[in-house]
């Protein structure tokens, strides 16, 4: 608690002489009364009385600027809005978390919505539920609701109150509802236990949850024992038939299990913090932009919440985050996180004990891995509801996992069997993390969050100050390992190995010498303080500032010494020369860099590509022995080229199909070298395999219908889907790079990180025109459909009278299509490609303020 100050002011009364009839002294003049200053109240967690009560303001795009006087009131505000602009995201995250898809959609994830027959018999809503029923978060979530802290329960308390007064504003038809889930079963009031449950469902998306697969079929038999069974009388000849499909397609799909890639969902980002030697004004400056889906539950969404005199902050959050911004500024600082290369979880290969499957050896003494059958409700459709259940197999750590051997080397024998323990498993820490950094108003302040909690997850943090401040941080959740543990991590040629296999570590399981009990403690964090900058484009905690590489930290943080990325090496360059003559940014600068569309390729080899190009004319190049292509009319367009994929840059798809067959292991002549990271590898070979990669890429974008010389707007857009999952037909030309060519504003065709079963139209991908394989790009007949890549855009400057800033969520406010921000800022950005003022001030936001909405309940009622 803040104690204010206590001021006592003495007023001093003059003597006042006057001279006149009798001399008297005049002393009835009372001294001057000084208010005492007022005093803010202390922060209220809950509403007084069980009283809520938010203001939600909309100005233009549709922003919500929402005000309370306390935090439940607050998460009571956002939950209501939230749900207005992303209401089936967020139920379907819920369903989701708590082991449910199945009761409502049936055991199939790819479904048909308009028939609603399964598109792919893939069983993938039926292991995602009961592999969630493993992870137990939905158990510890009720069980450990308690221990929040009182911040933590009041904005999710609130949270869920505000959801579910607009489920009743729908119901009396106060509010119309998203078209694709309104009126449907799953969508359903919730409890602040749901909201800590989705929660503990996002922490776990970097690590746990990437092997769902691997936990539904751990099993210590060498059957098939791992097949739900039906729980019941005796069951229809429908119901037979349906669990006997289900179960077949189960064995198929256990033969098709791979290792996890490290980090399937491919989650991205650029973020800068400039300190005072690198802006204009000597004030700190700073740069988010998050690459994440467009479409799911990992949407951005902004917003501006203020609770007067202890909270004022504007910025971007995922859908599900109560009240708070994950990205954004305050009037003194402002912060953005890119994706860390840290781990956070570790796969431990368990060592049995003889002749029994059922306990493990640790540190000389068996223990047991415990067998639970859990239930799960199944819609068989024709075969009605059927109760489903299975056994699951779980350590004191975490979760069994198991995959055929000659598929995937995590086997469950006599001899040993895996199991995955995540530091971010039902952690706690998130929301007060997040509300410290919202709250802080120097470095201090917020640096003190990162040592008071570990709820950032799966972050890097950049940071500039009123004050000319650059700080970074890598306090992602990463296990705390021993110093003996980070040792062998380093130089132990078998767990050296084991990692260069699978993509992640694996520690033997048989000691307390690797083993972990919470998550690294701040000060073994790596960080950075800066005058000048701090950034980071997915690489890791090592390239920060190159001035000043930071080394000697555990490898679960990442590489040290490694090679960069295009896009790292395009970020590095731009920081030098994006910045005009003085080399110093100002707000526009810093925005027209973010948006320059540079890309690094280019910079990198394309005069010596176009030299190449000049020097081989009209003679065709040999692509493979039955295969040749004039390029004549190719290099022609590199020429053209104006050095952006912008919406009329000449061959864009050329230049991105050319990027996606560039191998720069063996295209470059000079290698990497660690004092030279920003610049090496460099130099295009002269053995004309560039050439033929030119000339595959002139054959696929050919093959697609296109030209050569295309511009990008005509090949690359962004097309939202109706309710039902079809195309809505609006296809808006999309300026942006790709991470392949170096790019820094990237988008992408993936649909990686959207999980939810929400419907999403797609095209098929031409297959490429040499191999006849599915190609990388995604490139279709109809262009690159975007569907991933720079979504909250924001670039911060502090200035003598408070932030200045400017934004853009590249694909707008709204998944709802009756909504007016379904898709404003898409064509913004599609037709201007600009940020758009972020509407800090009162006056600003009174100027622009287009609806106010005052909601209100009394709690118990």
């Amino acid at each position: 608690m803040h104690m204010n100050k206590i001021m006592l002011a003495f007023g001093i009364a003059s003597s006042v002489f006057v001279a006149g009839c009798g001399n008297d002294t005049d002393y009835s003049k009372t001294p001057e009364v000084i208010p005492e200053p007022e005093v803010t109240p202390p922060l209220q967690a809950f509403a007084p009385d069980g009283k809520l009560s938010a203001q939600i303001r909309r100005t233009t795009y549709g922003v919500p600027h929402i005000t309370a006087d306390n935090l439940e009131s607050l998460g009571f505000g956002s939950g209501y809005a939230q749900a207005q602009d992303n209401l089936c995201v967020l139920a379907d995250g819920f369903v989701k978390a708590n082991s449910e898809r199945s009761m409502y959609f049936g055991p199939h994830a790819s479904i048909d919505f308009a028939t609603g027959l399964p598109t792919s018999e893939d069983n993938g809503n039926l292991v995602s539920d009961f592999a969630y029923k493993a992870l137990k978060i939905r158990q510890m979530a009720e069980e450990q609701y308690p221990q929040f802290s009182y911040n933590s329960r009041a904005l999710m308390d609130g949270f869920s109150a505000g959801y579910n007064q607009y489920l009743a504003d729908v119901e009396a038809g106060e509010q119309t509802s998203e078209p694709f889930c309104a009126g449907q079963p799953w969508v359903k009031p919730i409890e602040g236990v749901d909201i800590a449950n989705y929660l503990f469902s996002i922490a776990l998306l970097p690590g746990a949850a990437n092997f769902l697969d691997l936990i539904f079929y751990a099993n210590p038999g060498d059957g098939e024992e791992y097949l739900p069974r039906i729980v019941g009388p005796a069951p229809s000849m429908a119901q037979t038939a349906f669990i006997q499909d289900v179960n077949t397609k189960l064995l198929a799909r256990a033969n098709t299990i791979t290792t996890p890639e490290t980090n399937p969902r491919n989650l991205g980002s650029n973020g800068w913090g400039l300190g005072k030697d690198k802006t204009e004004n000597g004030k700190g400056m700073l740069l988010g932009n998050p690459h994440f889906p467009h479409t799911g539950n990992l949407r951005f969404w902004q917003s501006h919440v203020t609770i007067p005199g202890h909270l004022d902050v504007m910025g971007g959050s995922l859908v599900g985050m109560p009240g708070l911004i994950n990205i954004g500024f305050n009037k003194d600082l402002a912060w953005t996180h890119t994706f860390s290369t840290a781990e956070h979880f570790i796969m431990y290969n368990l060592e049995m004990v003889s002749g029994d499957r059922m306990q493990y050896m640790y540190d000389g003494k068996p223990l047991p891995i415990t067998k639970e059958t859990v239930q799960i409700l199944v819609n068989g459709g024709p075969a009605g509801m059927l109760i489903a259940e299975k056994d699951i197999y779980t350590t004191i750590k975490g979760p069994m996992v198991e995959a055929p051997a000659a598929l995937a080397p995590f086997g469950w024998d006599d001899g040993q069997a895996f199991m995955i323990q995540d530091a971010n498993m039902a952690t706690k820490d998130p929301v007060d993390h997040w509300f410290a950094m919202n709250q802080a108003s120097n470095k201090d302040e917020f640096q003190q969050a990162f040592k008071n909690y570990d709820g950032v997850i799966f972050n890097n943090t950049m940071y500039a100050d009123k004050e000319g401040n650059a700080f970074y941080i890598d306090d992602s959740t990463v296990p705390g390992l021993t110093d003996f543990a980070v040792v062998q991590l380093k130089t132990n040629p078998a767990i050296i190995a084991a990692k260069a296999q699978a993509g992640f570590t694996i520690l033997p399981g048989n000691t307390s010498l690797f083993h972990f009990d919470g998550p690294t403690p701040y000060d073994r964090a790596p960080k950075l303080e800066r005058s000048d900058f701090v950034q980071n484009s997915n690489n890791s905690f090592w390239s920060t500032n190159l001035a000043a590489p930071l080394e000697g930290y555990s490898p679960m943080y990442g590489a040290e010494r490694g090679q960069q990325s295009l896009r790292t090496r395009m970020a590095l360059t731009m920081m030098e020369d994006a910045a005009g003559d003085d080399g110093k940014f100002s707000i526009d600068e810093l925005e027209a860099a973010a948006l320059s569309n540079r890309i690094y390729l280019n910079e990198l080899i394309f005069s010596d590509l176009i030299a190449q190009c000049e020097a081989q004319g009209d003679t065709p190049v040999m692509v493979n022995a039955s295969l040749s292509k004039d390029i004549s009319a190719a290099c022609s367009t590199l020429k053209a080229w104006n050095g952006q994929q912008d919406n009329d840059s000449v061959g864009g798809a050329l230049i991105r199909e050319f990027a996606h067959l560039f191998d720069q292991n063996t295209m470059l002549t000079v290698p990497f070298d660690a004092s030279m990271a920003a610049k090496t590898p460099h130099t295009l070979v002269t053995d004309g395999s560039a050439l033929v990669a030119l000339a595959h890429a002139a054959l696929n974008v050919e093959a697609a219908g296109f030209s050569v010389d295309t511009p990008m707007g005509m090949v690359q857009f962004v097309e939202k889907s109706l309710p039902d999952g079809s195309a809505s037909g609006t296809k808006l030309p999309w300026p942006g790079s790709h991470n392949a060519e170096g790019g820094f504003n990237v988008f992408s065709t993936s649909l990686s990180g959207d999980d939810t079963l929400i419907p999403q139209h797609k095209y098929a991908p031409i297959m490429d025109a040499v191999t006849g394989q599915n190609m990388s790009s995604g490139l279709t007949a109809e262009g690159y459909q975007i569907r991933y890549g720079s979504s909250w855009m924001m670039a911060v400057s502090f200035t003598d009278d408070g932030p200045v800033a400017k934004g853009i969520l590249t694909y707008s406010e709204s998944s709802n299509i009756l909504s007016p921000s379904f898709a404003d800022q898409s064509i913004l950005y599609s037709t201007e490609k600009q940020f758009r003022p972020l509407l800090f001030t009162e006056d600003a936001i009174s100027a622009a303020v287009e609806s106010t909405l005052e909601i209100s309940m009394q709690k118990g009622e």
